[in-house]
């Protein structure tokens, strides 16, 4: 029997250093990557925020949510790829019950 498709949501921080641009190319690049392997439900930019505590030396970064439903394994490999992305603070991916 297949697993039915579970609903998840993705918080990311992105880093400001290099700017607005870079942020919205990192935005992009996260959002086509859910498309591509998940249905993506909503994006919702909560946009420049100031973080509870500095992160490299940054106080302020740029929140993201994304809403989606995949497969299990899906998740573990977004957190991968954003453990490895340049410019992403923080990430936090938990499962919408």
């Amino acid at each position: 029997m297949a697993k039915v498709n579970d609903s998840y949501e993705a918080v990311l921080v992105f880093s400001l250093k290099k700017g607005e641009e870079n942020v919205k190319a990192l935005a992009n690049k996260f959002n086509d990557l859910i498309k591509n392997e998940a249905s993506l439900r909503s994006v919702d930019e909560w946009g420049k925020r100031k973080l509870a505590y500095d992160i490299n030396y940054e106080s302020e970064g740029y929140y993201v949510v994304y809403e989606f439903e995949s497969a299990p394994d899906f998740p573990a490999e977004l957190e991968r790829i954003a453990n490895i992305t340049d410019g992403v603070l923080r990430k936090v991916i938990t499962i919408k019950k």
